[in-house]
């Protein structure tokens, strides 16, 4: 019997993210540590990882009124109080203090074979959507959060440190609505995937070329418009900031596990805006409709979809030690 206001939800895929490999090298991070439970799941590890989630409603609880057995569903993997608005006019549900994730802070996790969800974080997908492909709408809504906060527009130039899979995929976003896309990435593979897939229009090395100097060539002296930082990792910092127009905006998504070195008078001569973008906020419908409208394909994006039984062999260790070969590697228990 499921508690009033939740589904089942039979796990058709789940992407392994980049935080999964974190926990399973570093953790616990966001994981509550063993004995230090999370103030609102009240669950501490070990915790069955996967929040990048898609599924078919298989049972519905009392009271759900807006999905039903069979629906294809991903999930917006949120874990805060109940007493947080999380209301469609809600810009800042995603910052409340103590927010945490499915799949990181407990409530099961995608990487089973079933979970159970609030109604409210449960999205109903069209059917036109493939399941494999609908694995990618958490990490695809990432990627539409970041772009809204930045403010770009259709003809700027916009510069994407990192083709990992957030990078990627903003990449992917930015080119849907007519932005120039210029990507820093070290990996040929990843940046092939980029150009192949037509969301990046200049693909460039920084151990071959100055990408300052690319840059400004390419905006014809001007700079990047805006610049999104995904890697964590201070040079791309550095350049993206040497990069940017005067008056430019850097987006900050990636999550640092030091204090990067930055150079303030960079900041304050070209008076850059600096903006962190965190997850998403009610972005998942405007994510959903983009994807079903075809204006984005991620299905190039999806370089691999392995059983949950060779979860370590071919997921965790593929991504720890052959990273460049992969962007986003599907898991499924069927």
């Amino acid at each position: 019997m499921l508690e009033k206001g939740t589904v089942r939800i039979e796990i058709a895929f789940c992407g392994i993210c980049g935080t999964d490999l974190h926990e399973y090298l570093d953790g616990p991070i966001f994981c509550p540590k063993p004995g230090h439970p999370h103030p609102v799941s009240k669950e501490d590890s070990p915790i069955t990882l996967g929040h990048e989630m898609s599924g078919v409603v298989s049972e519905v609880g009392e009271g759900v009124t807006s999905l039903k057995v069979g629906d294809h569903v991903v999930v917006e993997p949120y874990i805060l109080a109940d007493d947080v608005d999380t209301s469609e006019s809600s810009n800042s549900y995603h910052l409340t203090p103590g927010v945490n994730f499915i799949g990181l802070a407990g409530r099961g996790g995608g990487l089973s074979e079933n979970i159970v969800v609030k109604e409210r974080w449960v999205h109903k997908i069209p059917d036109s959507i493939p399941l494999d492909e609908a694995a990618l709408l958490e990490p695809l809504s990432v990627g539409v959060h970041g772009v809204d906060i930045s403010g770009v527009k259709e003809g700027e130039y916009a510069i994407v440190g990192g083709a990992g899979p957030i990078g990627i995929l903003i990449a992917a976003v930015l080119k849907s609505r007519g932005v120039n896309v210029i990507v820093t990435e070290l990996s040929p593979i990843r940046r092939k995937y980029g150009i192949d897939a037509g969301v990046v229009d200049y693909a460039l090395n920084p151990a071959e070329v100055d990408i300052v100097e690319e840059v400004m060539k390419i905006t014809n002296g001007k700079g990047a418009d805006v610049a999104f930082e995904c890697t964590s990792v201070d040079v791309v910092l550095d350049t993206l900031l040497k990069a940017l127009k005067p008056r430019g905006k850097a987006v900050i998504l990636s999550i640092w596990g030091h204090n990067p070195a930055v150079d303030m008078n960079l900041v304050v001569l070209k008076e850059i805006e600096i903006l962190g973008s965190l997850a998403y906020v009610n972005t998942h419908k405007k994510t959903i409709e983009l994807l079903a409208s075809g204006k984005v394909n991620v299905a190039p994006f999806i370089t691999a979809r392995i059983k949950l039984d060779n979860l370590l062999e071919e997921g965790f260790n593929t991504l720890i030690n052959k990273k460049e070969t992969a962007i986003k590697i599907l898991v499924s228990p069927k």
